[in-house]
């Protein structure tokens, strides 16, 4: 194959592992945490992408919606909804209590230590997932609990 890395059936995280040439990481090893800190990004990604595919608007409206959706606050509501009703396999629902639980030195300045726990819960799921290649699943558990708070927040998509 002349030495390049065919990426056109990999996951995004194994693509980026090839490319860079990345030694494969044992995912228990992973603090939850740093899962957390992968994870925020999936999670923002996926709402930036979802607002760009749902209609190209002005970029001040589309960081509007993103923040509202993205704060700690809504994605504790996300992460109580996807727990409460279910909707994590019992590995996530393990992956989400230990980003919860984790001792974090600060927390972010607009929300409350409660919903950013539960942010950063969220978080490491999506990490999690993320790093196990498996994105499709992480997007589906994002859809399933925006399109809920979106609901129920009023929101319009």
């Amino acid at each position: 194959m002349n030495g390049k890395v065919n990426t056109e059936s990999m996951s995004f995280h194994k693509t980026v592992e090839d490319v860079f040439a990345l030694p494969k990481q044992d995912i228990r090893n992973a603090t939850p945490l740093t899962l957390a800190f992968v994870g925020d990004n999936v999670y923002d990604l996926v709402v930036r992408t979802a607002l760009y595919e749902n209609g190209n608007r002005n970029l001040d409206s589309m960081h509007k919606k993103k923040s509202s959706i993205v704060k700690a606050s809504a994605q504790a509501w996300v992460a109580d909804y996807l727990l409460n009703n279910g909707l994590f396999t019992e590995e996530e629902a393990e992956y989400y209590r230990k980003g919860k639980n984790a001792k974090s030195l600060s927390h972010a300045k607009n929300s409350n230590l409660s919903d950013y726990h539960k942010a950063t819960g969220l978080e490491c799921v999506m990490g999690y997932l993320y790093l196990t290649e498996r994105e499709h699943r992480a997007v589906e558990l994002c859809k399933l609990g925006i399109d809920a708070y979106m609901v129920v927040s009023g929101n319009s998509k």
